[in-house]
């Protein structure tokens, strides 16, 4: 399995990302004929830069007068035309489906009436087919992303000047750890944007790797505090111990019935708490009282505090950074007397999935603990 992290530390554009491809050793050439086949008539080209003194590749576009809005069906028309793996195909038309979802949003209507303008002109058709293309020459089979530096300032579009980042952009970048440094310009673009939440299965910290290549792709500006590059690792994962960053959500409740507590831990767990816990604990004037500490990711702080405002008496929550050491795991299926168990592995230890052993104990009667202990058994005599 191999893998590309895409360090956005000055912003994500498609030209940007075809560039740190490139660099980091896709065929220039298989992309230029590639991208020929799209009917268009854009030529591109690659050059060598520098960027705050890094050497990088820029990905240039020449495209022949051509109409400037185009519908979503049009622009997919192009892609299923184009002399391309069926995988590009499926990516490119991916990433084009999500930005006309959010042009839709953007402007109230339907995506079949959505006109693209500027994602929409053959440069940036040719940046998203030549990244999606990039990955498939590199055998890139997982994307992973760092938060994205969206820039800041302000920028001039089809319906004039806007703040960054742009509405489609900001659309699209919901839910996602973003965040703005460095000069006031626009740094991520809908384009860039569109293809990092598309493909990207997490934001995060690099992922742990074996890094096989490094690239980095040129903006079109060079900086004087910060290299206007993207960064691109591509790899196999390494096993290691994984390091992440983490919140925790802390509230000292002393008002609360342990009903209600019972309640606020299965909520925050169903809504994406890495862990929940309750301890209790002595609090001022000798009152007892109950620590909820909550276990989140950086992108999930909020919501997860809202719960436990929400669901619990407190009127007010604590909130640090940790760093959380993870174990690689993979899953692996195995046969008991009663069913199909699935066990979480590592390199160093191995267990049961509770929920998988707590449906096969209410299905078959049997006990949850010799369930349990069956599984075990199970991968013991065959583990992988």
């Amino acid at each position: 399995m191999r893998i590309c992290y895409l360090d956005a530390f000055s912003g994500i554009s498609g030209d940007m990302l075809v560039g740190a491809l490139v660099d980091a050793g896709a065929d220039s050439s298989a992309i230029i004929d590639a991208l020929r086949s799209l009917a268009g008539g854009a030529a591109v080209s690659f050059e060598k830069v520098k960027r705050c003194g890094i050497a990088a590749s820029k990905f240039h576009v020449a495209a022949e007068e051509a109409p400037k809005h185009r519908h979503l069906s049009g622009v997919l028309k192009m892609i299923e035309g184009a002399s391309l793996p069926d995988r590009v195909k499926q990516n490119a038309s991916a990433v084009f489906q999500r930005l006309g979802e959010a042009e839709a949003a953007v402007h109230q209507t339907p995506i079949e009436k959505v006109h693209f303008h500027e994602v929409g002109a053959l440069d940036s058709i040719a940046d998203i087919v030549g990244a999606c293309l990039g990955f498939e020459l590199l055998g890139v089979d997982a994307i992973y992303s760092s938060p994205l530096n969206l820039g800041s300032g302000t920028v001039k579009g089809e319906h004039g000047v806007m703040p960054v980042p742009a509405p489609a952009t900001a659309a699209l970048v919901a839910g996602k750890p973003v965040y703005s440094r460095g000069p006031a310009v626009e740094l991520t673009t809908p384009t860039g944007a569109a293809v990092a939440v598309t493909l990207a299965r997490e934001f995060g910290p690099l992922p742990p790797m074996r890094i096989s290549s490094i690239g980095y792709g040129a903006g079109d500006r060079d900086f004087t505090e910060q290299a206007n590059v993207l960064r691109v690792f591509v790899g196999e994962p390494s096993g290691a111990v994984e390091a992440a960053s983490v919140v925790v959500i802390e509230a000292n409740i002393d008002d609360s019935s342990p009903q209600v507590l019972g309640y606020a831990m299965e909520r925050l767990l169903e809504a994406g708490a890495l862990d929940t816990t309750l301890e209790p604990i002595q609090m001022k004037k000798g009152r007892p009282g109950t620590l909820l500490r909550v276990i989140s990711t950086p992108e999930q702080r909020t919501e997860l505090a809202k719960i436990v405002f929400h669901e619990t008496t407190t009127l007010g929550v604590r909130l640090y950074t940790a760093e959380r050491l993870v174990e690689m795991r993979r899953w692996v299926e195995v046969e008991t007397p009663h069913g199909k168990v699935r066990m979480k592995v590592s390199d160093h230890s191995f267990a049961p999935e509770y929920e998988d052993c707590r449906a096969l104990a209410r299905a078959t009667g049997v006990a949850l603990k010799d369930i349990i202990a069956e599984a075990n058994f199970a991968y013991l005599k065959n583990p992988r």
